[in-house]
């Protein structure tokens, strides 16, 4: 049988698995949520989970128009 083992995502929608900056954990299928620019550092990128995204309604950066 050729039966994927894999669940099935969206099309062109990264998942990965690192830290919430919400909830302050690890947790699975953090996405982009927002980029801090600094004048002179390398800047900071803001990462949440389904729950989090959920809870504070925030859109994913690769999803806004």
């Amino acid at each position: 049988m050729n039966e994927s083992t894999q669940t099935e995502t969206t099309e062109g929608t990264p998942t990965g698995y690192g830290y919430c900056c919400w909830h302050g954990r690890e947790a699975a299928d953090v996405r982009l949520i927002d980029v801090i620019e600094e004048n002179s550092g390398p800047g900071r990128a803001l990462f949440a989970c389904p729950p989090c995204r959920e809870a504070f309604r925030l859109v994913p950066f690769a999803d806004r128009p």
